[in-house]
């Protein structure tokens, strides 16, 4: 016969059989979990379902192999390679840097200080270059331009920012969503520039980079519910963007591109980078008899209204800029102040842009080149037959 004691003050009880024949066999009851009342012998362990636990370091999304970032690396060194052997310094100019290259060496350092080719070459290259786009409807230039790098610090400085910064992205969130924010951000990134800056060219990938700080700063606030320290980690963005823009006000540095990739980016990153509901993701992943409140959307209300607006304002954007682009207006003409935002004069520094235009006067074989804006004046040898050597010789006076 058992005899079973009540509880008391939340503590459980031994019972002991009263009958000779239990042998003193003891027997425990014990709380079963989810209301299942088993009794189970003294001394044995109780059987439990093994269940998934959610540490604090539980991550439902999921994790990619970055390839494309580094792809994009290799890329831009192997067009720039391609470039100085285009350029070939040793045949069209008497005096180049690191000789012992053959082809691949640099450009004067007063014509180039960045140790690169010249600004013809870049131009053949697919340098951005407005009025070839708008006369000569090579619009292809907007995308062109982006691999390309005007020398090997300017190649190294954004190839270092495109490692640190894509590469982390790509791994959250995949290349096909990195890889069209990067090519989009550099297309708006020129679509401004040639808007602003009619004359000269501009190349770079700065436009494209700015366009990924930008799409950060905008997942954090698409995905505002899932940071811990999102107000720390939004500042830091912040300062990050406004320092590297104030390197833009700085003269020959196209700071435009560089707003104009941010601004792209960020509008982007509402599109591409919003990520569902932290619960969803759980109430999806959760093994069979989890009971949790139940989540029917998927992302947050504020979350489609980001994504309906940034999409309704990329398409407005790029349309009417192509349209204005095509048709040659000079958004300088209608904002007076806008050309600071690019450089600041000072009294260390001008911004005046000089256009390399030069005067011509040919004597015999002898070609006799003028600049316009600084009078200096050389001369090109006509039985050279090379014909681009007189553009790269402009650009050396005009420099």
């Amino acid at each position: 016969m058992i005899k079973e004691e009540k509880k008391k003050k939340g503590e459980i009880f031994m019972e002991r059989d009263q009958s000779a024949a239990a042998s003193n066999l003891e027997i425990k009851v014990v709380r079963p979990r989810r209301n299942d009342n088993v009794v189970h012998p003294a001394g044995q362990a109780p059987r439990t379902t093994r269940r998934r636990s959610y540490s604090s370091n539980y991550n439902p999304f999921k994790r990619w192999v970055s390839w494309l970032v580094p792809s994009f690396v290799v890329a831009n060194i192997v067009v720039f390679v391609v470039t100085m052997f285009v350029n070939d310094c040793p045949k069209n100019s008497a005096s180049c840097i690191a000789r012992f290259l053959g082809r691949l060496s640099f450009q004067p350092l007063k014509e180039n200080p960045l140790l690169g080719p010249s600004s013809a070459t870049l131009e053949k290259m697919g340098a951005l270059d407005v009025q070839r786009m708008v006369h000569k409807h090579q619009a292809w230039r907007m995308i062109s331009c982006m691999w390309l790098h005007a020398g090997v610090f300017h190649l190294l400085a954004n190839m270092l920012s495109l490692v640190f910064i894509g590469i982390r992205l790509e791994q959250e969130f995949g290349f096909v969503r990195i890889g069209l924010l990067y090519v989009l951000s550099g297309f708006g990134g020129s679509l401004l520039s040639s808007l602003f800056i009619q004359y000269g060219i501009s190349v770079g990938a700065s436009g494209a980079l700015f366009g990924l700080l930008g799409s950060m700063l905008s997942e954090i606030i698409a995905n505002w519910t899932m940071y811990e320290n999102k107000l720390a980690a939004l500042l830091t963005l912040i300062v990050i963007v406004i320092v590297n823009l104030a390197v833009g006000i700085l003269p020959h540095v196209d700071n435009f591109a560089h707003i104009g990739g941010f601004l792209s980016g960020f509008l982007l990153g509402f599109v591409f980078l919003i990520r569902p509901q932290f619960k969803w993701l759980t109430q999806r992943n959760a093994p069979p008899g989890h009971v949790s409140t139940p989540v029917k959307s998927k992302h947050k209300t504020y979350q489609y209204v980001l994504w309906v607006l940034a999409l309704i304002l990329l398409i407005v954007g790029f349309t009417i800029g192509m349209v204005t682009l095509l048709r040659g207006v000079n958004l300088n003409d209608y904002c007076s102040w806008c050309h600071y935002l690019s450089c600041v004069p000072t009294s260390k520094w001008s911004c005046k842009s000089q256009q390399m235009y030069c005067l011509s006067s040919q004597l015999g074989n002898q070609l006799n080149l003028t600049c316009v804006s600084n009078g200096r004046n050389g001369t090109y040898s006509l039985l050279d037959g090379n014909p681009s050597r007189a553009q790269q010789l402009c650009a050396e006076l005009c420099s």
